[in-house]
This record gives structure tokens, C-alpha cells and sequence, in this order.
């Protein structure tokens, strides 16, 4: 009990530092959400009708995957995990610390979207609100547990910020948060079904709930959390 106290208290120190935490899961998605909810209510209308869902996979994508593979190389890639090893805490705490702690940060986010994207820009609230935040839950985890798999596998801090910048730009375009999929080119609309955005998206915006859009998601944190398992156990050699 001592070490996974120890390690909460360590990880709220590395939250109330984290600038990077504060400017991905709040800063940054919610002035895109400012500036292009405006922009895509006026230039499309029928935008309305999902912009919450369409605002909250930016939020989400953006806090996951450029938030939350800085704090685990810090952990894992630097002398962090001696820290841990010293005071007896599991080096996995440490990831599921981190990740809890991601949850809730983005989380708290996607409600503000939620509450005050209808009240800003009239936005269509969902049909099903229970359903909605089911979806966004299954969503963020996904999302987290690709971000862990980078933070996990490139431990280095120039690369991971490239590595995740890679991974986040195709996942925005290609997700249909910007313009409808079907207007993509097959390739491309192919390929943006590769990345847990285009499905979180598509899920969240259902009235009713789609295993065809469920399953995706599932699959891919399940190899995520498979994924990072392996990682992890090389790490704690």
C-alpha cells in the first residue's frame, strides 16, 4: 500500500508540473474548439449536428497522443524508474498511473466541449447521452493505449514527439472530423480506418450502438494493451 501511495504522490507532482498536459488536454482543444466551431458551423451549417463529436475526437486525439507519451518516457526513459525502483514501487504503476490520470484530464474536457458546444455554436446535442458517453470512454481508452504503445516503444523525446505528431495529423484528416470521409479518395479513406479516430468518431455520432464501429476499437486496444505488456516486461529487465 505504501509503494502505490508513493506512487500517486509522485504522480500528482509530475501532473501539477506537466505544461505539456495542461496545454494538450485543455489549451489546445479548447481553443480549436473557439476558433474552428465558429468556422465550420458557418461554412457548413449541417456541421452542427456533430460538432461535439467532431470537437471531441480533435480534444481527445490531441491529449492522447501528444500529451501522454512525454510523461511515460520521462518515466521510462530517463532515471525516473530508478526512483521507482528504489521506494519498491511496480514499474507498471507507473504506467497506470499515468494513463489514469490522462483519463481524467480528458474526460473533464470532452464534458466542457459537451456542456458548452450547444451553447456556443448551437450544436445538435446526441440522442442518446448515455450511449455518447459510453462511446467517449471507449474512445479515450483506446486512444491512451496507442499513445502508451509510443511512449512505450520510442523512449526518446525528440523522437516520440515526431513519432506521435505522425501519427495524429493523418488520424485528425483522414477521421472525418473535417470533412465528410465519403469525399476522400478510397486509399485514403482506407487508410484513416486504420486509426481509432475515424471509428471513435463514427461511434460517438450513432443514436444507436453499431458493433461494426464498436469492434474496431476494441481490436485495437486489445493489441495495444498486449502490445505495451511486452514492452513493459523489456523495460523492467
Amino acid at each position: 500500500m505504501s509503494a502505490f501511495l508513493y506512487g500517486v504522490s509522485l504522480q500528482w507532482k509530475l501532473d501539477i508540473r506537466s505544461k505539456t498536459l495542461l496545454i494538450t488536454c485543455y489549451i489546445v482543444p479548447l481553443l480549436f474548439f473557439a476558433v474552428m466551431g465558429g468556422i465550420f458551423t458557418s461554412v457548413m451549417p449541417e456541421a452542427r449536428y456533430t460538432l461535439i463529436q467532431s470537437m471531441t475526437v480533435f480534444g481527445v486525439t490531441m491529449g492522447a497522443l501528444i500529451g501522454l507519451p512525454p510523461s511515460l518516457v520521462e518515466i521510462y526513459g530517463s532515471d525516473m524508474k530508478k526512483v521507482y525502483r528504489a521506494n519498491g514501487v511496480p514499474l507498471y504503476l507507473g504506467l497506470v498511473l499515468t494513463n489514469a490520470s490522462a483519463y481524467i484530464h480528458l474526460f473533464i474536457m470532452s464534458a466542457v466541449l459537451y456542456i458548452a458546444a450547444p451553447l456556443a455554436f448551437h450544436a445538435e446535442m446526441p440522442d442518446n447521452p448515455g450511449l455518447y458517453f459510453v462511446s467517449l470512454a471507449v474512445y479515450i481508452a483506446v486512444s491512451l493505449g496507442v499513445a502508451s504503445l509510443i511512449g512505450l516503444a520510442v523512449r526518446d523525446q525528440a523522437k516520440t514527439s515526431v513519432v506521435s505528431i505522425v501519427i495524429f495529423l493523418p488520424s485528425i484528416m483522414l477521421s472525418g472530423i473535417m470533412f465528410p470521409g465519403e469525399l476522400l479518395p478510397s486509399a485514403f479513406e482506407t487508410v484513416g480506418k486504420l486509426f481509432p479516430a475515424s471509428w471513435g468518431f463514427r461511434l460517438m455520432a450513432d443514436s444507436s450502438l453499431q458493433l461494426g464501429h464498436l469492434l474496431p476499437l476494441i481490436v485495437i486496444l486489445a493489441l495495444a494493451v498486449c502490445v505495451c505488456g511486452v514492452l513493459l516486461s523489456r523495460v523492467d529487465r
